[in-house]
């Protein structure tokens, strides 16, 4: 016998329908009606010839219509297949064919982009609205609830897994972690598409708790509904936390702000500082669409004396580091990072090879470098895929991106391998400069805190970094625009 849990919507709307779930800049939604309008979506969807199994694909920008698709597929009984919107015609047309959707949910701005896909717009479907006569009671928490494809960092994309049992067990070490209060309140202003917004929204209905919803990133926006709007949670990356700071010019937050929940990598100790100034709680976490969201965190009280530590896992979480001969590795040795849990993806779709390759005995191998110390802090070095080889010496970019990211003169940094003919690789350090400086001025800067082999060979100094929609730092254009 499958084991199930009542569908998180319906259930919640039976227990709290008069509660807020759902804010956005010119909506709300209370359970009840965020319960009504995924109804009517899945019974479009029904007409549409949509049956359990199927797999709906979904190319909207955040918005309260995005999260009533999202559930509407999950009331059919069907997978939502996220698409990122930031992509090119060309992978979207990929991640389409790749996951066989039946259909293709696209928000008229991108529908010209893709001529010849099977789409049907958000106000297509509210005209044939109706509501679903035999929606899923109940989730059996081995089915795939979300196909979410990979950054695509390295190499093609592979579409994740995610089973609704995976999403459960994340907010439930999530909720253990951070704790729950009668006045939170969540503000997503990462993607839905992305793991780290798509989790919000799915907590916010197990918890019963309203998610602010915002489109793009605006600081002032998100500084506003924190200082006059209740927020009490806001998941970030580092650039956006600096936005932030910046932005906020020194403004304490008020003390029901509790949490700004800290993904994409460790920021910079001088922000660190800032935010530790200014009372502002940093929790520093390690995830991945893998993982269904994070599955470790740092607590601000270790925000300093741990910096650049991921913390320990959450509860229902096991990490182990595994050296090469696939045995469990020394402490403070580097190795593979593996984590064991009810949030780990069932698999990659259509992709046997890559599965096996990445879940092993139960365990997920994220292709993550990192060590544990002596207290359980785990400390993430690099990606394997991003690690330089220079003389016979492992150079892990993140820790000279830490060290340039230091300067008040950068504003941003990446580091990639470069080819070198006597030591096989260097690094290459790409920079955005806030004030004038010159290479000569990083590479000296660099020599008086780096090894000598660590220190960049070349630097160049470019207007932006390529990041990705979740603002993660693609090292792979970094290595094309060396050759």
């Amino acid at each position: 016998m499958n084991d199930t849990i009542p569908n998180w919507l319906m259930q919640r709307a039976a227990l709290t329908p008069d509660r807020t779930g759902l804010e956005t800049e010119h909506q709300s939604f209370t359970f009840r009606e965020l319960h009504s309008e995924a109804l009517k979506r899945a019974g479009a969807l029904r007409k549409l010839g949509i049956k359990k199994g199927d797999r709906i694909a979904i190319l909207l920008k955040n918005s309260a219509e995005m999260a009533h698709q999202i559930q509407a597929v999950f009331y059919c009984g069907a997978t939502a297949v996220l698409l990122n919107t930031r992509l090119t015609a060309e992978e979207w047309n990929y991640q389409l064919k790749d996951s066989k959707a039946a259909l293709f949910i696209c928000g008229e701005e991108f529908d010209k982009k893709i001529p010849d896909a099977n789409i049907v717009t958000p106000s297509q479907m509210r005209e044939m609205a109706a509501p679903l006569k035999d929606p899923v009671e109940e989730f059996v928490l081995s089915d795939t609830a979300v196909l979410m494809y990979t950054s695509g960092t390295t190499g093609k994309p592979k579409g994740v897994m995610q089973t609704f049992g995976n999403h459960y067990w994340s907010a439930v070490g999530s909720v253990l972690n951070l704790g729950l209060g009668p006045e939170d309140k969540w503000l997503a202003a990462v993607p839905l598409f992305h793991i780290s917004g798509l989790s919000i929204l799915i907590r916010g209905i197990i918890y019963g708790m309203p998610v602010q919803l915002h489109g793009p990133f605006n600081p002032e926006a998100v500084n506003h509904a924190i200082l006059h709007e209740k927020v009490t949670i806001v998941s970030v990356v580092s650039t956006m936390l600096a936005a932030l700071v910046e932005n906020g010019k020194g403004r304490p937050y008020p003390g029901s702000f509790r949490c700004m929940l800290l993904g994409g990598g460790p920021a910079p100790k001088a922000l660190l500082e800032q935010c530790r100034d200014q009372q502002i709680p940093v929790f520093q976490t390690y995830g991945m669409t893998e993982t269904s969201s994070q599955f470790a965190t740092l607590s601000p009280e270790y925000a300093i004396s741990k910096l650049g530590s991921a913390g320990k896992p959450l509860f229902p979480c096991r990490v182990r580091i595994m050296n090469e001969n696939g045995e469990e590795a020394p402490v403070q040795t580097p190795g593979e990072i593996a984590v064991k849990g009810p949030n780990v993806m069932k698999g990659y779709w259509n992709r046997e090879d890559a599965t096996a390759a990445a879940l092993r005995n139960g365990w997920l191998y994220t292709g993550d470098i990192g060590r544990v110390d002596e207290e359980g802090f785990l400390y993430v070095l690099d990606r394997r895929s991003d690690l330089i080889i220079s003389g016979g010496e492992n150079v892990y970019p993140a820790e000279i991106e830490a060290v340039l990211t230091a300067h008040p003169s950068i504003a941003d940094a990446g580091v990639a391998a470069k080819e070198d003919k006597k030591w096989g690789q260097v690094p290459h350090a790409f920079i955005v400069a806030s004030d004038p400086m010159t290479e000569s001025d990083v590479i000296r800067y660099c020599a008086e805190r780096l090894a000598k082999y660590k220190v960049p060979g070349k630097v160049t100094f470019m207007e932006k970094l390529p990041r990705n929609a979740s603002s993660k730092l693609q090292r792979n254009l970094l290595k094309e625009l060396d050759n």
